[in-house]
């Protein structure tokens, strides 16, 4: 059945149970419960249209618009009805055209999106992605928070905003890493501009743009040909401890807590994300750290 139909039928709650159940597989079964109930909230009580018409009517004299009041009734009521009609159509159009497209991951969990125009986006742990569908085809632009690595379709320009910067690109593939305090992007094929400070620094495969707590940071160059998070593993090179801790506890869903360990600390090295023991002795036995594990908590503890 045409979704335009089954729309209409959920209006007038004339859904049967097999039709209720294609109206829940629609692409914005979510937006259109919200909007319903965002039009419930505007619905005034205990108020009688017809009544209120009538009263209206009631005021105007038949000279004043050339007729009988009666003549006046049989063409305004149906005047009126339609006018609500394509008000309601309006609205649901303008919201629905307008509505974002949001996509989150939980601690653990990663995904994989595929965009408007065959891009693709694979988001890590604990990311937000958001972009507008219906104005794709005028706007390639998305927003980030979190970590995504992006695979960009040929064509017109393609832009990731965050909070920190904006990565502009033209059919490429890149990694963009956005948390409190740290902003990375690494260039894995094409061209990337990485926007910060109104200044643009142009990538070329391999190289990178890291910022910690508002300092950019020199790096290697990226040997690899993809983020290692893609399969399963998190790998760092001389980046502060904190940056690990964070890492490991949105990809476990557990919290850490330090004693006795400094959090800027530089560590190089890499854990697993399929087996905690294995990756908390990849993170403590290279510092010579201890740690003991309590339901969801952890502690690290240098003696």
């Amino acid at each position: 059945m045409k979704r335009e139909i089954l729309i209409s039928k959920w209006l007038n709650n004339d859904l049967n149970d097999q039709e209720l159940e294609a109206f829940k597989m629609l692409e914005d079964y979510d937006d259109l419960v919200k909007l319903d109930t965002s039009i419930q909230a505007f619905k005034a009580s205990d108020y009688d249209t017809s009544k209120e018409l009538d009263n209206v009517l009631s005021t105007i004299t038949p000279t004043a618009i050339g007729g009988s009041k009666k003549q006046t009734m049989q063409w305004f009521k149906p005047l009126m009805r339609v006018a609500a009609i394509l008000a309601v159509c309006f609205s649901l159009y303008y919201y629905t055209t307008t509505l974002d497209t949001t996509i989150t991951t939980e601690f653990a969990q990663k995904t994989t999106i595929e965009l408007p125009d065959a891009s693709s986006v694979s988001l890590n742990a604990k990311s937000l992605l958001t972009f507008n569908k219906k104005d794709w085809k005028h706007n390639r632009e998305v927003e980030l928070n979190g970590e995504g690595f992006f695979k960009v379709a040929k064509g017109s320009s393609f832009k990731v905003k965050t909070n920190t910067g904006t990565i502009t690109v033209y059919g490429t593939q890149f990694n963009v890493k956005h948390w409190d305090h740290y902003f990375e992007v690494i260039c894995y094929e094409g061209l990337v501009g990485v926007t910060y400070n109104s200044q643009e620094t142009k990538l070329k495969p391999g190289n990178s743009f890291l910022i910690i707590d508002g300092k950019i940071i020199a790096k290697e160059k990226e040997n690899r040909s993809s983020p290692s998070w893609l399969n399963n593993e998190s790998t760092f090179k001389s980046l502060p401890y904190k940056t690990v801790i964070a890492e490991f506890e949105r990809q476990y869903g557990v919290h850490i807590t330090l004693m006795n360990i400094d959090s800027e600390q530089l560590f190089t090295g890499s854990f697993a994300h399929d087996n905690i023991d294995v990756a908390l002795k990849s993170i403590t036995l290279p510092l010579r750290v201890t740690y003991s594990k309590t339901n969801n908590t952890i502690t690290l503890k240098r003696e």
